[in-house]
């Protein structure tokens, strides 16, 4: 008898397809896989992949403290579980100013803080604040070239010299996502890297000095993680490693981590001799990118011809070696959205699923 593959499931037919299996083994494997190469203190992983308190929690046990949100949602699924330090990574405006404060006044054991990259936002930010009586901790948002939110380097110090002065504001440092670094070549992805953030340094240099302390520096994401790492003196923040993808699994092939997040679809029709259609559409797999957005493990030889919003139409060499119902195993090409597709993800351990796990900062709300 042939030894299953580590990402087939023999209790399948149980379960309705689409759907989203995550194997715990393989997440704490890609955990301590990023702590072999950088020290809790200096991480600050982003749980907008995972969206799920079970695997933050993984990352809990592990030793990792601190952490980053995207949303209201997201961080407090990290406040729920209890992790000591949150930095909702986004410039709120007043609504998410007014949520922001709930979470502080609801959970008394987690730090919370947000980022800043404009003079309007901070004043409304330490209004707010001040009228409940609390400081706002905030790092200032630099924009290095990613074009998406933050302030260059060389207005930041006007601007940290503006918002310091606000009561209800205590800065903490800098933030800095390098996203738009996506070289294949690492070499070429260090000194692009290194080239950007050296008016970073040097603006922290001068914050320090006029601050007359030190101040922390977070920056990059998963194809820069090691490079900061490697750097010192900063936090580091990947999202991606816990459950990896295709798109970075082809082009930061040097990264250690594997696959631990599968999406499973069934053949639905064979429309021609060379065609199969599978029931994985726009609504089952992250589609912003071109095709192919999905990978099939189990059916390498199976390549995307046509996508749309419950269909996705597979050009195969031979159609007759496929029925209805056969399962396909299926790695996206971007895992971050397609988790955001599904109320709950399948555990799958020893060739079974064995649990299901709420995605619960999918939603907009939790209870604030």
């Amino acid at each position: 008898m042939n030894e299953k593959l580590w990402f087939e499931v023999d209790n399948i037919d149980e379960y309705d397809s689409p759907a989203l299996l995550v194997y715990p083994f393989r997440i704490k494997a890609n955990i301590k896989k990023l702590l072999e190469r950088v020290k809790p203190e200096f991480l600050r992983p982003h749980v907008k992949t995972n969206k799920i308190a079970e695997v933050s929690g993984l990352m809990l046990e592990a030793g990792i403290r601190k952490f980053k949100a995207a949303t209201i949602a997201e961080s407090e699924m990290l406040a729920i579980i209890k992790a000591p330090d949150v930095l909702l990574a986004y410039p709120p405006t007043i609504p998410k100013i007014k949520r922001l404060i709930q979470l502080i006044q609801t959970y008394r054991d987690t730090s919370f803080s947000f980022l800043l990259d404009h003079l309007g936002g901070a004043k409304a930010a330490n209004d707010l604040f001040a009228a409940a009586n609390l400081v706002a901790d905030v790092y200032i948002d630099l924009n290095i070239g990613m074009n998406r939110t933050g302030i260059r380097p060389e207005n930041a110090m006007a601007f940290y010299k503006e918002i310091n002065s606000l009561p209800a504001i205590r800065v903490l440092g800098l933030h800095v996502y390098d996203g738009q670094i996506k070289d294949h070549d690492i070499k070429t992805r260090t000194e692009n890297c290194r080239r950007l953030f050296t008016p970073v340094l040097i603006l922290k240099t001068e914050l320090e000095k006029l601050a007359s302390q030190s101040i922390t520096l977070i920056a990059g994401g998963s194809p820069t993680c090691f490079i900061h790492a490697e750097a010192g003196n900063r936090e580091c923040s990947p999202g991606t490693f816990v459950f990896w993808d295709k798109g970075y699994s082809e082009n930061l092939s040097e990264q250690p981590f594997e696959w631990a997040a599968v999406l499973i679809c069934r053949v639905i029709s064979i429309p021609a001799g060379d065609m199969i259609c599978v029931d994985l559409g726009y609504k089952s797999v992250a589609s912003e990118n071109p095709l192919p957005r999905v990978y099939f493990m189990n059916a390498p030889e199976a390549i995307p011809y046509s996508h749309s919003e419950e269909h996705l139409v597979l050009k195969v060499p031979d159609s007759s070696a496929f029925q209805p119902g056969d399962v396909l195993y299926g790695i996206p090409w971007h895992i971050c959205p397609t988790v955001a597709l599904y109320d709950h993800v399948l555990v799958a351990e020893d060739n079974r699923i064995v649990n299901s796990w709420e995605i619960i900062a999918r939603k907009r709300e939790i209870t604030i």
